[in-house]
C-alpha cells in the first residue's frame, strides 16, 4: 500500500489513542508524587514527641519532590505542547492529502465527460440529485431530427424496468407517461419489442423482471438481442444461446428487441431486412460509453412506412462518433417515446404515446 493510501486511513480517533498513551506516563508520575509526599496525619500527642529536626529534614524533602514534581510538570505541559501540535500539523496534512488524492482521482473521469459531453453540444435540461445525473440534448444531424439523453448513474437502482400497467394482469400495457407517473420517475423511455396475441401485448422473448425470466428464457433466435441493466448498474446485452450465458452477468432487469448495432466499440452488421423494413422510422436506442454512463437516442419521424426518422445505419455512425461502446436498438415506429420531468418530449408518430408493456425508467 502507498503512502498516500496509507495516510488516507489514519482518522483523528486514531490520533487521540496515541496522543493520550504519550502523556500517560506523566499523569502517573505526578499522582505517585503526590502519594508520595503526603504528610502524615499525626494526633496531637504523637506531634508533641517529634524531632523539631525530623520536621525540618521532612520539610527539605517535600520541597525537593515538589520541585522535581513542578520540573516534571514543566516538562510534561512542554511535550503535551508538542504532541498538540503535532497532531494539529498532521491532522491539516492528512486532510491536505486527503482532498488531493480525491480531486486527482476524479481528474480522469471529468476529462472524459467534457470530452464526450463536447461532442453532444450544451444540454437543454439537467437533472442532477445525489443519485443520477441527466443531461438532455437535441440532435440534428441534417437528415433526422431528435434527442440524446446522457445519463450517470451515481445509484444502480436509479434505474428500473416496469412490467405491464397497475393491473398487473399478463399482456397488459400502458404508455410511457402512464409508466412514469405510476412508479415516481423523472423520466423513461419505451423498453424492448412486443407481440399481440391472447387478448393482450405481451414482451418479445426472453424478459427478466423482479428476479426471474417473466415467460421463461428462450435462446436468441434469428436477429433478437437481450438488453438491460446488471446489479451492479452496467448495461448488458447481445445473443444469449444458453441461460448460464445470461445468468453470469447478473442481470438485474431486461427486455428483448432487434438489432444490436454495436459491440465494444464495433459497428455490428445490421441484418438486411432492418436495413429496408423500414428503411427510416422513429427510433429508441440505448448505449453506454465506456466509464458506464447510457446514452438514449430518440428519433422523431411522422409514421412508420420508411419514409421518416433515421436508418439504422445513421445511428450507427452518430453512435461512433459519439464515443459510445455498445449499443441496442429498441422498439421503435409509433412505439418511440422519451418522458421527462412530466411531458413527453418527442412527437409519437401514432400522435399520441403507444401503450407497451415494457418501459425503462430513471429516478431522483
Amino acid at each position: 500500500m502507498s503512502k498516500l493510501r496509507k495516510l488516507k486511513y489514519i482518522r483523528p480517533k486514531q490520533l487521540n489513542r496515541t496522543f493520550m498513551l504519550a502523556i500517560a506516563p506523566f499523569i502517573g508520575l505526578l499522582l505517585c508524587m503526590w502519594l508520595l509526599t503526603e504528610p502524615p496525619r499525626l494526633s496531637h500527642d504523637t506531634a508533641a514527641y517529634i524531632p523539631t529536626g525530623s520536621v525540618t529534614e521532612q520539610s527539605a524533602i517535600i520541597k525537593q519532590n515538589l520541585d522535581q514534581a513542578a520540573l516534571s510538570a514543566e516538562q510534561t505541559i512542554s511535550s503535551i505542547e508538542k504532541t498538540a501540535k503535532l497532531y494539529r500539523q498532521t491532522t491539516a496534512t492528512v486532510g491536505t492529502i486527503l482532498k488531493t488524492t480525491e480531486s486527482q482521482a476524479a481528474r480522469p473521469e471529468q476529462i472524459y465527460n467534457r470530452r464526450i459531453t463536447g461532442k453532444l453540444g450544451v444540454p437543454i435540461e439537467t437533472v442532477n440529485s445525489d443519485r443520477i445525473r441527466i443531461e438532455l440534448y437535441k440532435v440534428n444531424p441534417g437528415t433526422y431530427n431528435g434527442y440524446a439523453m446522457k445519463i450517470k448513474l451515481k445509484d444502480s437502482t436509479a434505474m428500473k424496468m416496469s412490467l405491464g400497467s397497475e393491473s398487473g394482469r399478463p399482456g397488459s400495457v400502458e404508455t410511457t407517461m402512464r409508466a412514469v407517473s405510476r412508479h415516481g420517475a423523472v423520466a423513461g423511455i419505451n423498453g424492448g419489442g412486443y407481440a399481440d396475441g391472447n387478448g393482450g401485448r405481451h414482451p418479445l422473448s426472453t424478459t427478466f423482471y423482479n428476479g426471474k425470466y417473466v415467460s421463461g428464457f428462450q435462446p436468441s433466435f434469428k436477429d433478437l438481442a437481450f438488453v438491460g441493466l446488471s446489479e451492479s448498474g452496467k448495461l448488458i446485452g447481445g445473443k444469449f444461446h444458453t441461460q448460464s450465458q445470461l445468468d453470469r452477468l447478473n442481470p438485474r432487469f431486461g427486455a428483448t428487441f432487434v438489432p444490436v448495432l454495436m459491440k465494444n466499440g464495433n459497428l455490428t452488421t445490421i441484418p438486411e431486412k432492418w436495413r429496408t423494413t423500414p428503411r427510416r422510422a422513429p427510433r429508441t436506442v440505448i448505449g453506454n460509453y465506456k466509464d458506464d454512463q447510457l446514452l438514449i437516442l430518440v428519433t422523431e419521424g411522422y409514421d412508420e412506412k420508411g419514409k421518416s426518422g433515421a436508418t439504422l445505419q445513421e445511428l450507427q455512425v452518430k453512435l461512433k462518433k459519439l464515443g459510445v461502446i455498445d449499443a441496442y436498438n429498441l422498439d421503435g415506429g409509433g412505439s418511440a417515446s422519451l418522458v421527462l420531468n412530466g411531458r413527453v418530449v418527442n412527437k409519437p408518430s401514432d400522435g399520441s404515446l403507444r401503450p407497451v408493456p415494457t418501459h425503462f425508467l430513471f429516478f431522483k
